[in-house]
């Protein structure tokens, strides 16, 4: 199907199950506006996250990738009273947007927003004691995803939930022998989920506003 189909499906469903209130409309607004890439997740996907997150029941929920805030508004309306969202940004320009719009939705407090490689930040985090997270969403260089992974693991307990975005690429997942590093980061990622012995997880292709795409879910389970 083309693209064209692929968003007015988006379209519609969303119209009827996905309600984007005056701040996640600002939030992608003011994103494209400062310039941010638009790698946003899409208002589908956004509310997945949200559902996973209630259905997991979760307290504690950590985002490797914050862009403009987008999703992390999405994920933070998901958490009780007391709950924690830590997000990790490495570019201050796009963490100084995101601070925008999170503020505005009026989740800067139980968000907490860290600017920094997140290879550096996440370390800091174990040092602190944080964790251990209930859901993990990694959503940022594709590269790095293997060692999020492993930290990911770090950070979480049996019963907790990793959700990889945008790992199918276009397709390009299927090829063993591409040379752009963000195929090969999604791939090294996967293998890894599947070989490891505290893992089962699935992954599901997606097609939409956003284009054809994928996510992993993953479930720590020992």
């Amino acid at each position: 199907m083309p693209q064209p189909t692929w968003t007015a499906v988006d379209d519609y469903f969303n119209h009827l199950l996905v309600e984007e209130d005056a701040a996640l409309l600002a939030a992608a607004a003011t994103s494209e506006a400062a310039g941010l890439p638009p790698h946003q997740v899409a208002p589908n996907q956004g509310k997945l996250l949200h559902l996973l997150a209630l259905m997991q029941g979760a307290r504690t929920i950590l985002e490797i990738g914050t862009l403009g805030g987008y999703s992390t508004i999405w994920l933070a309306r998901a958490l009780p009273d007391g709950g924690r969202l830590v997000t990790l940004e490495a570019d201050p320009r796009y963490a100084a947007v995101a601070a925008g719009n999170l503020a505005r939705a009026g989740l800067d407090g139980p968000v907490d927003l860290r600017l920094g490689r997140a290879l550096d930040t996440l370390p800091r985090l174990a040092e602190e004691g944080a964790g251990p997270f209930d859901l993990v969403f990694i959503d940022a260089d594709k590269p790095s995803n293997p060692d999020y992974l492993e930290w990911a693991l770090r950070l979480t307990r049996p019963g907790s939930v990793i959700v990889g975005d945008n790992v199918v690429r276009d397709g390009a997942v299927t090829d063993a022998a591409s040379t752009d590093p963000r195929v090969q980061g999604v791939r090294r990622f996967t293998e890894l989920i599947a070989a490891h012995p505290r893992l089962t997880a699935t992954t599901l292709q997606t097609v939409g506003a956003k284009g054809y795409d994928g996510f992993t879910l993953a479930l720590v389970t020992g």
